[in-house]
């Protein structure tokens, strides 16, 4: 039966996001590097003979847990609220023991797609995906570059272990080149902390344009219309963490209104490190463009790294935190 996803929230992971298969990698690069004509064949042999082995959990296994809840409200003759589809450039042969850990876990996944060495970035339109999650940096450039969907390189596992509140959803942005365009970012980039100010001031009435992420927050918010209970109260909770303060806070509350969407918690930090409140917030994931703020928040709860555009000109070096609030907005 062919189902209409327009309201179902898509989202598309890699095994190794999935499942930690960090041992899996370096077991394969260690026979690339030594033989690479045996490569695929050793990896298939070492695959198949822990085929009915454990994984533990990858960084965006809360995430995918707690998505897939929701659908315990949807109703049987409508489609579902959300999809998983397992994505990996694995054989079908050696993804057996991605599969056996699936069902061992009770995970309702019915989607899968296993490319046997090649790139998955191809099908995430045939899958109608919203969102990828990945921990390979090449696929989630070519992702963001292609304009598919939103993607993001996850990082690995918080070391303060997973702390998610089990019956909700709860998902951490960071604003500007995330679910805001960058040229904000870009004038803070160009004029410091002072004229960044000025600037969103003088244009708080005037939305910002969208990021790469304002197409999944807007899905998010018609899966919260579906749920018991409407965006207000429902089981998925939206936070904005941004080092934003004012006087550049009011564009951000604006450009919200202006595209109708619903965000539960926004927490303007200006400069204060956003760890202890994602600690607070716990988040399932939280997305940010800055390595500066994913390197201490990763440590305390699920976290990913968006990339910009190959040709973005937020790849040219940013200021010094010295010559602004913290070297980013």
């Amino acid at each position: 039966m062919a189902f209409d996803l327009r309201d179902t929230l898509v989202v598309g992971i890699s095994a190794t996001a999935l499942f930690d298969l960090s041992e899996e990698d370096q077991f394969f690069k260690k026979q690339i590097s030594e033989n690479p004509s045996q490569a695929v064949r050793r990896y298939r042999e070492y695959m198949l003979e822990r085929e009915l082995e454990s994984l533990s959990d990858g960084t965006g296994m809360p995430l995918m847990k707690g998505l897939l809840r929701l659908n315990r409200h949807a109703e049987a003759d409508k489609t579902p609220l959300v999809e998983v589809v397992v994505m990996s450039r694995n054989s079908p042969e050696t993804a057996v023991r991605v599969l056996h850990n699936v069902r061992n876990l009770g995970l309702k996944v019915s989607r899968f797609a296993f490319t046997g060495g090649e790139s998955v970035v191809e099908y995430l339109e045939a899958f109608d995906v919203d969102l990828f999650l990945t921990t390979d940096k090449d696929d989630a450039q070519a992702v963001i570059d292609g304009g598919y969907c939103p993607a993001a390189i996850l990082k690995d596992p918080p070391s303060e272990g997973n702390s998610s509140i089990e019956n909700q959803v709860r998902i951490a942005f960071d604003g500007d080149a995330v679910l805001f365009d960058e040229q904000s970012e870009l004038v803070y980039k160009r004029d410091g902390l002072q004229g960044f100010h000025k600037h969103e001031d003088q244009k708080k009435d005037e939305p910002m344009a969208e990021g790469p992420y304002a197409s999944f927050l807007k899905k998010l918010s018609r899966l919260q219309e579906r749920l018991p209970g409407g965006v207000e109260g429902c089981e998925v909770r939206v936070a904005i963490v941004t080092a934003r303060n004012a006087p550049a806070e009011i564009r951000v509350v604006n450009t919200l209104r202006n595209w109708g969407v619903y965000v539960d918690e926004v927490f303007f930090l200006g400069g204060v490190k956003k760890d202890k409140v994602l600690s607070a917030f716990k988040p399932h994931i939280f997305f940010d463009d800055q390595e500066l703020h994913l390197k201490d928040a990763a440590h305390v709860v699920p976290s990913a790294l968006v990339p910009y555009e190959s040709d973005s000109q937020l790849r040219a070096p940013m200021m010094t935190p010295s010559e602004g609030e913290d070297g980013s907005t």
